[in-house]
């Protein structure tokens, strides 16, 4: 078995925030609806897209922000979300962090 290096607290602490966070079915929904559309989602259209109470949408938004993976900005009284541009970037490196090394012929 070949030695793996430990990933650094910084980088450990990054995917599993991203991970706990996509692990709830409706938080992976809620990423998908927001990261399908081509600007910032209101808050208010999110709620009418799953059979939640508000308060419920809000706090997975509010996981999905601490974790990373969505960003916020606030225009008088409403909340619109949006893919963090460094999303993308976190699940790309989980990817390669979790697919198989190539394995090197092995010699005659």
């Amino acid at each position: 078995m070949r030695s793996v290096r430990p990933l650094p607290a910084r980088d450990q602490d990054r995917l599993v925030a991203a991970f706990k966070a996509l692990a709830d079915p409706t938080r992976l929904e809620i990423l998908r609806l927001i990261g399908g559309q081509s600007g910032p989602v209101c808050v208010c259209d999110i709620v009418d897209r799953f059979d939640l109470a508000q308060p419920t949408i809000s706090h997975h938004l509010k996981v999905l922000r601490e974790s990373g993976l969505l960003r916020t900005s606030k225009t008088g009284i409403w909340a619109f979300y949006e893919i963090e541009p460094d999303a993308a970037a976190v699940l790309d490196e989980a990817a390669a962090i979790l697919a198989p090394a190539p394995r090197r012929a092995a010699r005659a």
